[in-house]
């Protein structure tokens, strides 16, 4: 599953940003992090994140994984499957920020 270096690595770097102040991305990274939610993470995991090649990334599917988890798999991908690694495209502020759309139910 989840190596626990890339979950340790997810959980410093939200603290740092935490302290640090690095918080929410602006309105307008915003809009583009919901436009490459909806097609590039929609791609395999559907358009309404109901599934498809990735599993459905709804509010009660994850639910039992920890906001540091989600980040790490965001930031770090998970290897032997189709999920890439993101930590090249996105900061961990961002990847907290669309762990925190995703928990809460991707607009439509």
């Amino acid at each position: 599953m989840l190596r626990l270096g890339a979950f340790a690595v997810a959980s410093s770097v939200l603290l740092a940003a935490t302290a640090t102040g690095a918080g929410e991305p602006s309105a307008t990274r915003k809009a583009e992090l919901l436009h490459r939610l909806k097609h590039d993470c929609g791609s395999c995991h559907g358009l309404t994140m109901k599934g498809g090649l990735g599993p459905p990334l709804l509010p009660d599917r994850l639910a039992e994984r920890s906001r540091e988890e989600l980040v790490a798999v965001i930031l770090e991908g998970v290897p032997a499957t189709p999920m890439p690694p993101w930590q090249g495209e996105l900061s961990a502020a961002e990847a907290a920020w669309l762990v925190e759309v995703l928990q809460e139910g991707v607009p439509q």
